[in-house]
């Protein structure tokens, strides 16, 4: 079986929350889409490994945060790549509460929904939402799993439906720096050493001192 194959499908990349306890919880999404228009229902596929998938079966209710092009790349490193088990991802994160749910700063739209729902599958679990209101928060191009690969150089996180440990090989013909806490490579053009001593990683922010040659 050639899984490569899978590579062909689309994927956009979302913020995920939820409620725990009166505290705002979210994770990166990468599998999401409208199931239905009347009512409109949407899924999203959330790891049972992700805290968040807790909070939702907990409250019943999610969000889903639409990311763009030239959102705070951050907001994937620290959405994606912390738990909030132990970090609260909303602590330097602005958001709203929007349709009683809470809601990121910089993103381009979002979804609340109610589940009314599910399927499970060895490692996920598929939410089923009932959209409850939803909105357009600003103008942009939406950001694309691809687009993020290509032009930031993410990575993907262990717990995404798409994770494939062999799928993202290292470039051979140049060093590569990886960031412990989000995965993040670094291969650019100048050299890891003389990078600024306040150089931080695109994705988390994490300084140099956590990334390790590859």
């Amino acid at each position: 079986m050639n899984q490569t194959a899978l590579f062909k499908l689309s994927y956009g990349v979302y913020i995920c929350t939820s409620w725990d306890e009166g505290n705002p919880v979210g994770c990166i999404a990468n599998s999401a889409m409208q199931i239905t228009s009347d009512p409109a229902t949407v899924a999203v596929s959330i790891s049972r490994n992700n805290y968040t998938h807790k909070c939702i079966e907990d409250c019943g209710h999610f969000a889903i945060t639409v990311l763009a092009e030239d959102s705070d790349p951050k907001l994937i490193g620290r959405f994606g790549f912390l738990s909030a088990r132990d970090t609260d991802k909303f602590a330097e994160t602005a958001y709203e509460v929007r349709g009683k749910l809470p809601v990121p700063e910089g993103g381009i739209a979002y979804l609340s929904c109610k589940v009314v729902g599910k399927m499970e599958t060895s490692t996920h679990t598929v939410f089923l939402g009932e959209v409850t209101d939803c909105d357009v928060l600003r103008s942009g191009k939406p950001m694309t799993y691809a687009y993020y690969h290509e032009a930031l150089k993410g990575k993907t996180s262990v717990n995404a439906p798409t994770f494939a440990a062999a799928s993202e090989p290292a470039d051979a013909q140049k060093e590569v720096w990886v960031c412990d806490i989000c995965g993040y490579e670094y291969d650019g053009d100048i050299p890891f050493e003389e990078l600024p001593d306040d150089w931080v990683c695109p994705l988390c922010g994490m300084g140099k001192e956590y990334f390790r040659k590859k």
